[in-house]
């Protein structure tokens, strides 16, 4: 164990717990599923119900294996997806800054899990206790990537139906018009 695997060990566990927090919040947060499921409707996913239950699932079921440094790459490249979702649905419109409810945070989380996928997640992981393959490098970050790009690219394309704007109104002739 050296250096670089107690700050993977941190990464993984700041990561890791703000995003099983995240899902617990969508969970037992103030409006609990039913507002989660109202305010992604609200957003254009549909159902909500069933984005607000998968989005708990995903947030802290990915969230617990980057932690704990279980199937790295694939629980990265699952909170990848929710980050490429997030910003594409709700962030992306309004630029960069986070006080903006712009995309930084998400970009953020997405980096540093990419970074994950491509160092490994350190000696100090359930993966290399278990013995199991790291997939790391050009490898682990693909996987991440397409895995995370990949979902969410299936998501929007499925289930991201946004309120399209009414349409202006045609103008309609006036008596002037008809004389």
């Amino acid at each position: 164990m050296d250096n670089t695997d107690v700050a993977l060990l941190i990464f993984r566990v700041v990561v890791g717990g703000t995003m099983v927090l995240h899902g617990l919040n969508h969970w037992r947060g103030g409006g609990k599923i039913a507002g989660t499921a109202g305010w992604f409707e609200s957003l254009g996913l549909r159902p909500g119900r069933v984005h607000a239950w998968m989005s708990v699932l995903v947030e802290i079921g990915a969230g617990i294996a980057i932690a704990i440094g279980l199937f790295t790459p694939m629980a990265c490249g699952a909170i990848i997806g929710v980050m490429v979702v997030a910003a594409v649905i709700e962030h992306r419109s309004h630029g960069f800054f986070v006080f903006k409810n712009g995309y930084e945070y998400v970009l953020m989380i997405a980096v540093i899990c990419v970074g994950l996928s491509v160092s490994g997640p350190g000696e100090i992981s359930a993966d290399v206790e278990l013995g199991l393959p790291l997939w790391d490098g050009v490898f682990g970050s693909l996987l991440a990537v397409v895995i995370g790009v990949g979902g969410a690219v299936g998501l929007l394309a499925f289930a991201w139906r946004p309120d399209r704007p009414e349409p202006a109104p045609t103008p309609s002739s006036t008596s002037a018009d008809a004389s």
